[in-house]
């Protein structure tokens, strides 16, 4: 059977009619597509409104929370001694270096004492010559002195005796009246005799004046001689205690003056670091607290102190108090002015109820809130913090354990709105 013919564009319609087909079959397609695409749209952009937007809440849960505060401080000894020069003079050597550790009485600086100890030597000899004095007192003069108060009384015996022999014979007419006077001034004189013997003999016993006075040079001539060793001992620096050397601000030929800052010695024994802490932190300070402490130089390396003093006094120019903390304990590298790190334990809550510190809104302010998820809507609650960690806040009333809160701040979010929850913490 043939073929049928193949109809042409002019056989069936005419060429404007099929022209004005195709435009409308173009113009329908595009209806369409746009039909199609605000469908789409409408469905995208609508069902938030319908439904509401997806946010990312978490599980309100309970878990232990540590509160605590940061800041910086130095290693300081509770005290410092400097080590000074008390006299003029220059220096002859400096057996130590910075840094060294010393025990109590090592030899720090010594200067030159040639003229001290002439000192010592010249008191030394007037101290001698004092305790000669006084030694011949008591074992030469007083002795003499006795001896000679003896033989002053012999003389007054033989003196009364001569007298009362003349009295007798010029009662009995065999003795003249110059005879008499010869034997009383004979008397007299040894009379004056033994008295001088007994004021020398009193003089120079101890209690006497020649005794009492010769005491009293020997001791003028020892604090003489004490005062001078004492200054002899001003050109030798020692150290008072054991400790370390931070600094030495002296070198062999220097003059020195008293007063000068040679050395400053750190005593050996406690370790302290003072820090100064923000003001708002005060009222969560208190003695005893636990401290953990990283050096600067070795952060990886933690050891532990205690909160041991808060000063009475806020510095007002930096609006901070400074306390001080004890490390009963510290680590070999610690060094003196060395910078730490420390964080103070201030609070400590077991199995508190707890949210994210980031969803919290005002958490400084006075009437904290978070927004929670109940059926489907967003609803705004009011919420009473305690214990304030670095990433969680401890929820005292207003929250359960299972209580979804949404995450961050949710800008935009309205009290009420509905919302579909999306990855749960």
């Amino acid at each position: 059977m043939p073929a049928a013919p193949l109809l042409t564009k002019s056989e069936h319609l005419p060429v404007r009619q099929w022209s004005r087909l195709l435009t409308l079959l173009r113009a329908w397609a595009g209806w369409i597509v746009a039909g199609a695409a605000v469908t789409i749209a409408a469905v995208y952009l609508g069902t938030p409104y319908v439904l509401g937007p997806v946010i990312a809440t978490e599980q309100v849960k309970r878990q232990d929370i540590i509160q605590t505060v940061v800041a910086s401080g130095q290693v300081q000894t509770p005290f410092r001694i400097v080590v000074a020069a008390q006299v003029t003079g220059t220096v002859a050597d400096v057996p130590v270096a910075e840094g060294q550790a010393v025990k109590a009485g090592a030899l720090l600086v010594s200067l030159d004492d040639r003229e001290a100890r002439e000192a010592v030597r010249l008191a030394e000899g007037v101290a001698d010559q004092s305790r000669a004095r006084l030694k011949q007192l008591s074992r030469v003069t007083a002795q003499t002195a006795s001896e000679n108060k003896k033989q002053a009384e012999a003389a007054l015996r033989n003196a009364q005796a001569a007298y009362d022999r003349a009295i007798k014979l010029q009662r009995q007419g065999f003795a003249t009246g110059a005879t008499l006077d010869d034997a009383r001034k004979s008397l007299d004189v040894a009379q004056s005799q033994v008295h001088a013997a007994d004021l020398q003999m009193t003089t120079a016993l101890p209690g006497g004046m020649d005794y009492v006075m010769a005491e009293t040079q020997l001791a003028q001539a020892e604090a003489s001689l004490h005062s001078a060793e004492t200054k002899l001992s001003y050109y030798q620096l020692r150290a008072p205690r054991d400790g370390t050397l931070i600094s030495r601000n002296v070198e062999r030929g220097n003059i020195v003056q008293p007063g000068a800052n040679l050395m400053v010695l750190a005593p050996a024994g406690e370790t302290q670091i003072v820090v100064q802490i923000d003001e708002v932190n005060l009222g969560l300070l208190q003695l005893g607290q636990k401290v953990t402490v990283s050096a600067d130089a070795y952060p990886k390396q933690l050891f532990e102190a205690r909160l041991s003093y808060i000063n009475p006094s806020i510095d007002p120019q930096r609006g901070s108090v400074e306390v001080k903390l004890t490390a009963p304990n510290p680590p070999d590298y610690l060094r003196q002015d060395m910078t730490v790190s420390v964080e103070i334990e201030v609070a400590h809550r077991a199995q508190a109820i707890v949210v994210d510190a980031g969803s919290v809104h005002e958490l400084s302010g006075a009437k904290p809130w978070v927004m929670v998820v109940e059926a489907g809507r967003a609803r705004r609650r009011s919420i009473t913090v305690g214990t304030i960690g670095d990433a969680a806040v401890e929820v005292l009333a207003g929250l359960e354990p299972g209580d979804a809160v949404v995450r961050g701040q949710a800008a935009g979010l309205a009290d009420g709105q509905r919302v579909r929850t999306g990855s749960n913490g």
